[in-house]
């Protein structure tokens, strides 16, 4: 009886069934999760010594805060190769820090693994948001990481600063999940410091402050996001105030055509008609405003229960806090004037839970995700590569639309 036993030993252990909990149930997700930064940290090694860098923005990031240490904080005057100093204060001393440490910019490896390093600590942030939501299958966590050659590439092969707008807001999204919220705006506001497309997530923040917060103490943490930007911006604020508001948060700058991923079918004066920009964003706060009125809020007792003094529950479920912040970053990126290849970024690792979160079937999620990896891959991208882009942006949010309202969370309790 000893050899059958043995063989039967040999087939559990090759068999599907055996390992169908670590590759299917969302329960066993950390066994799938350790394996993949493992994996990932080989991955960015080899990536980096086998593939070649290419300089996009680097050097430019570079020649714009040399000229602040060199004495210039007048934004008007700071510029790089290709062109103007476009970001917040909270760039200039990422990237000022990253300029001595790589000897003035010139160490292209050391700042490769440092933003190697930067991946993978981001991606250990967002797998503790999937971990804590506990709805995602652990198969899917491979789509999210060995598979995209785009996010590889804006993260270790290009320098960009998108990513780490993105580690401040997914280090932000990690407090608001373990009730931090004064510390979760602080690091909000920091990424925004970094990068004005961490505003994209803040409608859905503001609702879910007033919900949890009340209105006195939103409008204190609200104070806190605008006291993190005054004293970032301060050096340059005194030099020229109206030059630093221009230059840094400038909501109505041209984008160039050549780079666009979504409107590549458009003429060119369609895309930089003012007519168009203003149509997208009548549509996106239109859009926004749907999601709260019809969506969000059901779960907290509808609107009206957003203009409590106090607040209305201190325990809300961690899906009740994700979809919403990631659903409003996704609604931006639809109605977005133009998208350039690195802001791939700004929804990547959400696209997953938004995709599980609708109730379409399994097979069309992964065809979406496939299709929208391959269409931010089509370089230059086409009339097709943009239309199947907004053809699936629709699609998913039209099941968002569709996936029900938000459970109301058990642990819900009413403050007196």
């Amino acid at each position: 009886m000893a050899a059958p036993s043995r063989r039967g030993k040999i087939r559990d252990f090759f068999s599907f069934k055996t390992y169908k909990r670590y590759i299917c149930d969302p329960n066993y997700s950390w066994v799938v999760m350790i394996s993949l930064l493992v994996a990932e940290a080989l991955v960015n090694v080899v990536i980096i010594n086998k593939i070649k860098y290419t300089e996009i923005d680097w050097q430019a990031y570079m020649q714009e805060v040399e000229g602040v240490i060199n004495g210039t904080f007048n934004y008007l005057e700071l510029r790089g190769d290709t062109g103007p100093l476009v970001y917040p204060a909270g760039f200039v001393y990422v990237f000022m820090g990253l300029y001595h440490i790589t000897d003035k910019g010139t160490d292209i490896r050391l700042a490769q693994y440092i933003f190697a390093a930067l991946y993978i600590v981001t991606l250990i942030l967002v797998f503790n948001i999937y971990h804590r939501v506990n709805k995602i299958p652990p198969y899917v966590y491979f789509f999210m990481c060995c598979a995209s050659y785009r996010i590889h590439s804006i993260y270790i092969l290009r320098l960009f600063n998108d990513p780490v707008a993105m580690f401040f807001l997914y280090l932000a999204v990690n407090l608001f999940l373990y009730d931090k919220w004064t510390w979760g705006c602080l690091v909000f506001s920091l990424g925004v410091s970094v990068k004005m497309n961490v505003l994209l997530f803040s409608p859905a923040l503001l609702m879910l402050l007033l919900v949890t917060q009340g209105i006195p103490r939103t409008v204190l943490h609200l104070g806190l996001c605008a006291t993190v930007q005054l004293l970032l911006g301060f050096p340059f604020i005194i030099a020229n105030p109206l030059g630093y508001l221009i230059r840094s948060f400038d909501l109505g700058r041209q984008f160039i055509f050549t780079w666009t991923v979504n409107w590549r079918f458009l003429p060119l004066d369609i895309f930089h008609s003012r007519s168009l920009h203003a149509t997208l964003l009548g549509l996106h706060l239109a859009v926004l405003v749907g999601f709260l009125v019809y969506k969000w809020s059901r779960s907290i007792g509808g609107v009206k229960a957003l203009l409590s003094w106090q607040p209305v529950t201190k325990n809300l479920d961690a899906n009740n806090i994700i979809l919403p912040l990631f659903t409003a970053n996704f609604i931006g990126m639809c109605f977005s004037r133009s998208l350039h290849y690195q802001f791939y970024v700004w929804y990547f690792h959400t696209l997953p839970y938004l995709l599980w979160s609708t109730e379409l079937p399994v097979k069309y999620r992964l065809l979406l995700l496939g299709v929208l990896e391959l269409c931010w891959n089509t370089y230059p991208s086409t009339v097709y590569s943009s239309g199947a882009l907004h053809v699936c942006h629709v699609v998913l949010l039209i099941a968002l639309w569709y996936s029900g309202t938000i459970p109301r969370t058990t642990q819900v309790q009413k403050m007196k």
